[in-house]
């Protein structure tokens, strides 16, 4: 099991902390959301961890770590960035936002699936989200399941709350074995076409993984229930979670 952190961001929403660091070196409670993300992942035994840097790269340096760096970090997404790790997809991988804070109640039902394309969904988002702000729907994206508990539809702009199933989290595992499929799905894909507003280079992770759900590749819900954060406003810091 490898793990590839997408940290490659700026965090423009959380200035002035990011003037002179990544968003991810950004403190939660006195430590950085960095620290959060590796330590959770080597209690649950994922050492082979490889970070994709970008803006203010070399600020962000952990030991017994790999690099990989986004040069286009400014223009490009979360799909372009997991891409530029490529070369590191030779076995079964975890993939994480640089951004969101969890510990072991959800990263190990997301490690124990036995799924080939396992995505964590959020249960208890909405009382998560009323922490951080006073209308969540504002907020989330669309979450739909099929009586199996695989996602037929995320990433949306959803008119009620009644197309949220659940909050996708950014943390997904991929069998190795799924990975040729998933890297013909990004390079085979219309380099023209828009997806959910955003050109090829900036197409949001969402929208890869819908596509590959339209392909008909099965993508399993992980639900998990226990506190996580995303650190994406200044706000968010002040936010009160516990990460067991």
């Amino acid at each position: 099991m490898r793990a590839i952190i997408l940290a490659a961001g700026e965090g423009q929403r959380l200035r002035p902390l990011t003037l002179d660091r990544p968003k991810c070196l950004v403190e939660y409670q006195g430590k950085p959301i960095i620290d959060y993300q590796i330590d959770t992942m080597r209690s649950c035994g994922i050492k082979d961890i490889v970070l994709i840097k970008g803006y203010k790269q070399e600020t962000l340096q952990r030991p017994k770590v790999r690099y990989v760096i986004n040069p286009e970090y400014a223009t490009t997404n979360m799909v372009a960035t997991l891409f530029c790790a490529e070369s590191y997809f030779d076995d079964d991988l975890l993939i994480s936002y640089g951004d969101i804070l969890y510990g072991r109640s959800i990263l190990e039902p997301v490690l124990a699936s036995n799924e080939d394309f396992a995505v964590a969904v959020s249960m208890n988002w909405k009382e998560l989200w009323l922490k951080r702000m006073d209308d969540p729907l504002k907020d989330a994206e669309t979450m739909k399941l099929d009586d199996r508990g695989f996602i037929r539809e995320l990433g949306k702009k959803p008119k009620s709350y009644d197309e949220i199933q659940g909050q996708y989290m950014g943390l997904f595992k991929i069998k190795k074995k799924m990975l040729p499929k998933v890297r013909a799905a990004y390079h085979d894909a219309d380099k023209n076409a828009v997806y959910d507003g955003k050109n090829y280079r900036n197409m949001f992770m969402t929208s890869f993984i819908q596509l590959m759900i339209d392909k008909g590749f099965p993508v399993k819900a992980v639900q998990v229930t226990g506190e996580w954060l995303e650190i994406d406003h200044l706000e968010d810091l002040k936010v009160s979670c516990k990460f067991d």
